[in-house]
Parts: structure tokens; sequence; C-alpha cells
């Protein structure tokens, strides 16, 4: 049986993720040279560190993803909070990552999926709490949580491709697949606002 201290566990990943975010997107930031007191980017050589530490916190949280609910269900320890916490985390990690890098590298090919990801989460999260007080529910669909994963993995590689500062397979592998995030993650909100009006028509 767990003990109280290991059931907080879960709850603790989730809010490292949320805080590793952060961190990953000052790291971009900074590298972009785009903090306030900065004057210009820095040079080559500590961009690109900010640019592999980014990296690397961004990927500790992407796992913390995976393993704070696998923890919650092995130990039982899923709590209100977590439910709460855990699609805000993913949020928060997924518009870092995506804001930093348009601060970094200004491109189309980045803000335009990027926004549009943003777009999705903010209109599912909204309708979310609008249908809430009906007593109408959205649950977590398995390809939304596949198009959270390919949005992480997409945002990893587009972050390596910025650490290489290419324009030649990696940086379009990662465009690419961050198209493909961008588009699963349009249709999962078209997939939940349908599942919203067919509740709301017999709540």
């Amino acid at each position: 049986m767990a003990s109280e201290w290991t059931k907080g566990v879960p709850n603790a990943l989730t809010v490292a993720r949320i805080a590793l975010s952060v961190l990953v997107f000052f790291l971009l930031a900074d590298a972009a040279g785009a903090l306030p007191g900065q004057i210009g980017a820095p040079d080559r050589e500590t961009q690109t560190t900010l640019l592999i530490i980014g990296f690397i916190l961004f990927a500790i949280a992407a796992i913390t993803d995976y393993f704070d609910g696998w923890l919650a269900r092995k130990l039982q320890a899923t709590s209100p909070w977590g439910v709460i916490l855990d699609p805000i985390a993913d949020k928060i990690a997924i518009a870092a990552a995506i804001i930093g890098l348009v601060v970094l590298e200004p491109s189309g090919a980045i803000a335009v999926p990027g926004f549009l990801i943003l777009f999705r989460e903010m209109f599912v999260s909204g309708m979310r709490e609008g249908i809430a007080p009906r007593g109408v529910k959205l649950p977590v669909t398995l390809l939304a949580k596949w198009k959270t994963t390919l949005q992480l993995v997409a945002l990893s590689l587009e972050m390596l491709a910025a650490i290489a500062a290419e324009g030649g397979p990696a940086r379009l592998i990662a465009h690419t697949l961050l198209w493909i995030a961008a588009l699963l993650t349009l249709w999962t909100g078209v997939e939940y606002a349908r599942g919203a009006a067919r509740a709301l028509r017999t709540a």
C-alpha cells in the first residue's frame, strides 16, 4: 500500500513539468536575446548552450507527462488536483515551447501550425468550462493523448533543429511533424465539438 508521501509524487511531477516548461520558455527567449534588458542575441556558443539546456529540460518535462499519470494509476493516487493540473501542465509545456521557438526564429513554418495548436487548446478548454455547469463532460480520447505526444515530439525536434542551426532534413522533418501534429490537434478539437453538441442535445 502506497504511503501518503508516495501518493504525492504524481502531483509533484506535474508541478515540476509546469516549472520546467516556464524555464524552457525563458531559456529560448534568452537564446533569442528577447528578455528585458538584453541587447541582441548572445554569441553562438552561449546560444547553443542555452538551447541544449532548454531541450534537455523540455525532454524531461515531456517524460513526466507519461510518468505522473502512470504513477497515479499504479499507486492509486489519483486526486482532484491531479485531474485539474495535468492538462494545464500539458498546455503550458506546449505553449512555452511554441512561443519560445517563434521568438527564437520567427517563421511561418512554426508560427502557423503553432497558432493552430494553441487555438484548438484554448477553444476546447473554454468549451469544457462552458458546458461543465450543465453536467456535460468531455472525457479525454486516445487520439487526443496521441496528439499531445506528437506535439511534444515535434517541438523537441524543432529545438534540436535550432541547436544544429541547419535548414536541411532535420528542419524539414521537424516542420512536417509539427504540421501533422497541428492537423491532428484540430481534428481532435472537431471531435470534441461534435461530442459536446451531441451531449448538449440530450442534457
